[in-house]
């Protein structure tokens, strides 16, 4: 009678876990073309290098006007301006708008030289008793129904982070950002071995009489793998004898990251499958208390990881997906699947009355309670990163007008393998808090300036919030990390024009490209000037009237000096930082520095996702080091 070798101590399956996470399962990054990226996971950060749009264009068909021509027309006393010719969508503009002088324009169209604002078409008509003149009925503002160039990404900006699973949203991205190949994960080869003298390929002649059957696993199991991001190699099977079973496995492992046989893991002598991986490599384990599945092993296999699981097919299958494949996702950076709708609550109001439904593009977050909050994410209809930004849509009816915050909502979500992010944050785009994004798995940052991210975190609704400048109104939260960053001028090399600081723009004859109110950089400098104008005993707006530009805002903190860094002889200087100057090879004048601060929500402190964040800030100084004019908060 021959021996039989008992399971050894069973595994808790909490062990199993560790033993399996403790296999290295990696695959080398590589290079694919944009059209072979989907589903695949971004293993590089991107940045924008170009602005998209790449030019500032008319949001609406209308005229393009210089605002100041339209400073106090209203219905009952409207402008009249001449007609200098009409711009396309798709076309070159050929005409200048002078002073009291429009321009025909479409929607989309390039806005022409001399033009800052558009009017749009059923605010105007055309001058009664008069050739080629257009009566405005309306004021318009510098910027009113423009897209400037970068709105909907700007150059120098984080487009993607790595980690990311490209969906047909993240490839229309890249796409618009000209990029014809990517970085991605390694999707980790896992070699598929059944073993099992009983087993017959599907296809093949089937013995029934001789207790042959068809091989199931290989095939459920290989599917399985590639569901959850690896790729499936298949074997021949192998025999139940151990020079067979041990070429069979030591030639799955020489080629691939993962071995998975199925079957002959059980204690008897026949099945040897332990006795090779003893062999030729290291058993971490042989059996797990669970049902079904218990006979399982796990070990290494020359330079191979492997997991051997049970013969029966359900628990093969079973086995698999509550073991292995949480492995495999992790090693080719998938998400865990999730549900194709959520249920949630939204955040704040929102308010409707167009009479269409709505397809309202939303994110998702998890409160301090584990409650999904809906909130909406619309940049307008032309941006594409309003769909990365988004989990998914919340149809509305069309009689609908009001959303109330707190209201039911079922979300339709882009993909079932959409997941919450684990950390939200909003707020000032900053270099440094860009790259500690990098050093989270699953994190969302919406930049939408200091002002707006305080407001949105008074509200509630995200984790996070990044603060720079002067605040106005203080928010309660809980401070998780700052540092100091230097602002000033940028300029072209060398300072061609002397500039030496706001007083220089206030004086002379300047063409200056500002950021958006809700920046903490604009609030440094409308303080700057503020100090400025205390100084000469003059008004502080009168100071920002002067300075020609000063109310024709961008939103990211790169577009002011990219603008001067294309030599546009409407940007002689621009408000940026002095990492930005350095790293695109412009001068900088410095003004001040501004403390940027990380602040968190304080009901989700305990939230996991925050407590990430905590630790990624916990190694600032490291990224600071790398950036001009940051340092260490004192």
């Amino acid at each position: 009678m021959s021996d039989r070798k008992e399971f050894r101590d069973l595994t808790e399956p909490a062990q199993a876990h560790e033993a399996i996470a403790s296999l290295d399962l990696a695959a080398d990054p590589e290079t694919v073309p944009l059209e072979e990226a989907r589903g695949r996971i971004l293993a590089e950060r991107v940045d924008a290098d170009l602005d998209v749009p790449g030019f500032d264009r008319a949001s609406m068909d209308g005229y393009a006007v210089r605002a100041s021509d339209t400073f106090g027309a209203d219905e009952a006393d409207p402008a009249v301006l001449d007609l200098a010719g009409a711009v396309h969508a798709g076309s070159e503009p050929d005409v200048f708008v002078a002073e009291g002088e429009c321009a025909e324009i479409s929607t989309g169209a390039v806005m022409p030289d001399g033009a800052d604002a558009v009017v749009m078409v059923e605010r105007t008509d055309e001058a009664a008793g008069e050739d080629e003149a257009i009566e405005i009925r309306t004021s318009v503002a510098p910027g009113d129904h423009v897209m400037p160039a970068g709105a909907d990404i700007a150059a120098g900006q984080r487009a993607l982070g790595p980690g990311t699973e490209l969906t047909p949203r993240e490839i229309g991205l890249l796409s618009a950002l000209g990029r014809a190949e990517v970085e991605v994960r390694g999707q980790p080869t896992v070699g598929i071995v059944s073993t099992g003298d009983e087993l017959v390929r599907p296809g093949g002649d089937l013995n029934s009489d001789a207790g042959q059957i068809y091989d199931v696993n290989s095939y459920t199991i290989a599917s399985g793998v590639e569901e959850v991001g690896g790729e499936a190699e298949l074997y021949p099977h192998a025999g139940d004898d151990m020079a067979a079973m041990e070429e069979a496995l030591t030639t799955a492992a020489e080629e691939c990251d993962l071995v998975l046989s199925s079957g002959s893991t059980s204690a008897s002598a026949v099945d040897v499958v332990y006795q090779v991986i003893e062999d030729r490599g290291e058993l971490l384990l042989h059996g797990v208390s669970v049902k079904p599945g218990k006979p399982m092993l796990v070990g290494r296999l020359e330079d191979s990881a492997y997991v051997g699981l049970p013969g029966y097919p359900v628990s093969a299958l079973t086995i698999f997906r509550t073991f292995v494949a949480p492995a495999i996702r992790r090693a080719a950076g998938v998400p865990e699947p999730r549900t194709a709708t959520v249920e949630g609550t939204l955040a704040t109001e929102e308010r409707y009355s167009e009479g269409r439904t709505r397809l309202m593009p939303v994110g998702l977050v998890e409160n301090e309670a584990g409650e999904t909050l809906v909130y909406p994410v619309d940049k307008g209809s032309g941006a594409t990163t309003s769909l990365v930004e988004a989990d998914g849509v919340v149809e509305v009816d069309a009689d609908t007008e009001y959303l109330a915050e707190g209201e039911h909502v079922r979300v339709t979500l882009f993909s079932p393998s959409v997941r919450t992010p684990a950390v939200l944050a909003f707020g000032e785009d900053d270099p440094a808090f860009s790259r500690l994004l990098d050093r989270l798995g699953s994190s969302r940052f919406l930049p939408v300036g200091s002002r707006e991210g305080l407001r949105r975190l008074r509200d509630g609704l995200p984790d996070a919030a990044v603060v720079a400048g002067p605040v106005r109104r203080e928010v309660e939260a809980v401070e998780l990390g700052a540092w100091e960053r230097e602002w000033g001028l940028i300029v072209p090399e060398g300072n061609p024009a002397g500039i030496d600081g706001f007083g220089t723009l206030v004086d002379g004859d300047l063409r200056f490209v500002n950021l958006d109110t809700a920046t903490g950089l604009r609030a440094s400098a409308d303080a700057e000037l503020e100090r400025l104008a205390a100084a000469r005993d003059a008004d502080a707006a009168d100071l920002q009237a002067a300075i020609d530009g000063y109310e024709f805002t961008l939103k990211a903190h790169e577009s002011p000096t990219r603008r001067v860094l294309a030599g546009d002889a409407e940007a002689d200087t621009g408000l940026g930082l002095r990492a930005t100057a350095e790293k695109l090879g412009l001068g900088f004048v410095p003004v001040d520095t501004q403390t940027v601060r990380v602040r968190a929500n304080p009901a989700r402190v305990g939230k996991q996702g925050v407590e990430d964040l905590k630790a990624a800030l916990s190694g600032v100084d490291e990224v600071l080091a790398e950036l001009p004019g940051f340092t260490a908060a004192e």
